[in-house]
């Protein structure tokens, strides 16, 4: 353990280019390999020792592409080639009195150290880049059985509340990305796709706070990209994983991988059943109509049955050059009844009780094509790669409700069929070309983004007289929404001595396209207001500047800055102008006026490094113009039993400004003991006014994250994971705090080939949104549980991926200049 320990100091201390006296006139060149894959080791060292003076130790470690270049004088050396649990390459050469190439270097794995490996690599989680903090996932034992969403939650500076929506600090306009581009695996601008992907098939989470031009300017608060496994060792390896839980979940899922020589075929296949069920509960009270107070209960049952594949292969065309192609495709069968009991009162005295049964239906299916050309021109990272992407998506949701009096009277007040479908096509070209300068490196490319989409709603009422089903003509429609999106960029970036910058600039035409049919337009028009225009083509031109530096201050400790401007564009959702049916008496209704938001971001970091203690911290400022904001208000209208109807509707407020720091530490005081905790605090200033009524709010808020690992005796792992997130309010809407614990245990077994996991999310049970609004026509006091606890049983097994053979994660200030 000393030598690895020593050997890992030696990685972070050395740079390629340091010498031993100020006489440098030879160097030496070379590229290092992974014997068994022939894949580069990025981080390896060159160690020179001096034969004259064996106290003098210099050398340099290798780049991304296992390629290394170091200057130093003229002399005898002894020269190795070493790198965390590899045989150390001894260089048959001693003397250097001209440059040489040393050629291609092949390591071989050393069996007797990869006990110690293994703890090395849980040692720290995290990566800081110029643009971005990478965590490894991989490691996080409650993340076994679970999904997607469920990971994220576990990542520093992420959020994700209990309907599934995913804050990057606490900001929810966050562009989620799969592998570096948008993907139908992160669904269509939603983030149910990821409820149904399990969490064992990511490697690691890119939390791009302050996004290089190289990345599509969408998403306010900064982008996670989540980068799927992807197994390079020769020859056939996989991971299979089995899970069952209560309530009622289990899962399949397989990830296997065939590598040739000339070719890599991969594969993962997952199914997943869950049965979630949740609550909610709703006290409002009204100063107009004919209640001045209701109480609503909701039970909730779901049961959702998803089955994915992502099938794909990479043929290596020549040495430097290779093509990837591979298809993805989800289908989800979901089913979500919810029972609303219903208490309404006039004057504190109880008049009437409904029942209301909403029987939801979801038929979903994804799938996405996807071609990749990699060309690398030489080992100095001199590349072009082109991606050629389709994706495609057609969702129905079938919808019946039934409601009835229960008291005084039982009779049938209103029942209604609901047919939704969305059908969605999305299509993506990118093309990157990246040239390596010496120490610079200069970047161009360019990226089209065009989704089209069409929404059917069609509403039947049964008529209370007849008892027929009668067509809603006046909410019956269709509403087309296309957005296209092309951008250019270019990047350069560069190191001097402790100093690193990425400057780089995005242009991005936006165009928004929008169109009504189907429907009594005047009608709806009425209800709008005439300001709002139904059929749209807007078009939106803009610059979106970048800049990222690193200074740093020791061998283990660095400065950050970074400053990009951003865009949030509004989905269909938020556009399209059709009250949805979830509720008779609370509708949302999209605004079709919404234009894009714009943002000026700015992130101060700093970074430092002990032997057992990693620090990072950071301070960040945004600046939003037009920014999305939901707004309550009466409608004027009433149900047929006299509820007043309340609309929420997304609006562009003048400006919000965000400003917060944030604060992780990792601590591994000893081999059986690892500790992580994350604090982040931050401002809200919101400035606006819709319709007469001022919007503005100001708030402070906070969130915070602990995680515990303790290895137990017979080597049992113990993980423990809790979550705050404080009281945040707008105008409008008070949320209180909400604390929840996530607990899990694991075992290797099968001479470490599998592992048993039992974990329990929302150990407590607490994991509710709990809300009070005020307006100046009701008040409404609610509390929402999407998901109860749950309890998951999992057990994985691999198949010529041992453990132990997991390379190590390295976590140095990675000087790459992209994305």
């Amino acid at each position: 353990m000393f030598k690895i320990s020593k050997l890992l100091l030696l990685n972070l201390i050395l740079f390629p280019f340091i010498a031993l006296s100020q006489s440098v006139d030879v160097t030496l060149r070379g590229k290092v390999i992974e014997k068994d894959s022939g894949e580069p080791l990025e981080y390896a060292t060159l160690v020179l020792k001096s034969i004259s003076e064996p106290t003098q130790i210099t050398g340099g470690i290798t780049d991304m592409n296992g390629v290394f270049e170091v200057s130093v004088p003229k002399g005898s050396y002894r020269a190795s080639i070493e790198y965390i649990g590899f045989k150390e390459f001894l260089i048959p050469q001693t003397v250097f009195n001209t440059s040489v190439d040393l050629g291609t270097i092949a390591l071989e794995i050393s069996a007797d150290q990869l006990d110690e490996i293994e703890l090395v690599a849980e040692k720290t989680t995290v990566e800081v880049r110029l643009d971005k903090k990478v965590y490894n996932v991989g490691k996080d034992l409650t993340n076994s059985g679970a999904t997607v969403s469920d990971a994220l939650g576990n990542i520093p500076s992420v959020t994700v509340d209990v309907d599934g929506a995913i804050a990057l600090r606490g900001n929810g306009n966050v562009r989620i990305l799969i592998n570096g581009r948008p993907s139908a695996l992160a669904g269509f601008g939603g983030a149910d796709a990821l409820r149904q992907l399990p969490a064992d098939a990511i490697e690691k989470v890119e939390v791009i706070t302050s996004p290089s031009a190289r990345y599509d300017a969408e998403g306010t608060a900064g982008i996670l990209n989540i980068v799927l496994k992807k197994e390079k060792t020769r020859g056939f390896n996989g991971v299979f994983n089995a899970s069952v839980g209560a309530p009622s979940l289990a899962g399949l899922s397989a990830n296997v991988n065939l590598r040739k020589k000339a070719y890599n075929l991969f594969s993962t296949l997952g199914y997943r059943y869950s049965n979630p069920p949740g609550n909610g509960f709703f006290d409002n009270r009204f100063s107009s109509g004919d209640y001045d107070r209701i109480i609503e209960d909701r039970d909730i049952q779901r049961s959702n049955s998803g089955f994915n594949l992502n099938l794909g292969m990479e043929y290596f065309l020549t040495e430097s050059s290779s093509i990837v192609g591979s298809v993805f495709a989800r289908s989800n069968v979901g089913d979500d009844v919810t029972i609303s009991d219903t208490e309404r009162f006039i004057s504190q005295v109880l008049d009437s009780k409904t029942i209301r049964e909403e029987d939801e239906g979801e038929e979903e299916i994804n799938y996405q094509f996807s071609l990749n050309y990699n060309n690398n021109f030489n080992d100095e990272g001199h590349k072009l790669t082109a991606d050629l992407q389709y994706s495609f998506k057609d969702e129905a949701q079938p919808t019946n409700i039934i409601e009835n009096n229960s008291f005084p009277n039982n009779n049938l007040i209103a029942e209604e069929i609901i047919d939704e479908t969305e059908i969605q096509d999305e299509y993506l070209l990118q093309v990157d070309y990246v040239l390596p300068m010496g120490e610079a490196q200069f970047e161009a490319g360019y990226r089209g983004n065009w989704e089209l989409s069409e929404t059917s709603f069609r509403l039947d009422e049964l008529n209370l007289e007849t008892l027929a089903f009668e067509q809603n003509l006046g909410l019956t429609n269709e509403f087309l929404f296309d957005q296209y999106v092309n951008a250019f960029y270019t990047q350069y970036g560069n190191k001097f001595d402790k100093f690193s910058f990425l400057i780089g600039l995005r242009l991005e035409n936006t165009r928004l396209k929008g169109q009504v049919e189907g429907v009594d337009v005047a009608s709806l028009q009425e209800v709008l207001g005439q300001g709002i225009d139904l059929n749209f083509d807007k078009s939106y031109l803009g610059l979106f500047p970048t800049l990222n530096l690193i200074y740093e201050l020791g061998e283990n400790e660095n400065i950050t800055l970074g400053y990009n401007r951003r865009i949030n564009r509004p989905r269909g959702y938020f556009i399209n102008p059709f009250p949805s049916r979830a509720s008779r008496t609370n509708v949302f209704q999209g605004n079709p006026s919404l234009d894009p938001a714009f943002a000026n971001a700015y992130d101060i970091g700093y970074l430092k490094r002990w032997d057992k203690l990693t620090l990072t911290s950071s301070f960040y400022y945004q600046k939003e113009t037009g920014s999305f904001e939901r707004v309550q208000e009466a409608t004027g209208q009433q149900t047929i039993d006299g509820i007043a109807i309340i609309r929420s509707i997304p609006i562009n407020l003048s400006t919000n400004e965000r400003s917060g720091a944030e604060l992780g530490v990792l601590y591994n005081p000893e081999k059986w003991l690892r500790l992580n905790g994350s604090v982040n605090l931050f401002q809200f200033n919101t400035q606006g006014a819709f319709n007469g009524i001022d919007y503005s709010a100001k708030n402070t808020s906070w969130f915070s994250r602990f995680s515990s690992k303790v290895t137990l005796p017979a080597n049992i792992d113990w993980q423990t994971n809790a979550n705050y997130r404080g009281r945040t309010e707008n105008a409008q809407t008070v949320n209180k705090g909400i604390f929840s614990i996530d607990l899990a245990f694991s075992k290797d077994i099968l001479n470490d080939n599998g592992t048993l996991a039992l974990n329990a999310r929302d150990l407590l049970n607490s994991r509710k949104r709990r809300q009070f609004t005020n307006t100046p026509f009701f008040t409404s006091e609610n509390e929402f549980q999407w998901r109860e606890r749950q309890i998951t049983l999992s057990f994985v097994y691999r198949v010529n991926q041992k453990k132990q053979r997991e390379r190590a994660e390295r976590n140095y200030d990675s000087e790459d200049y992209g994305g």
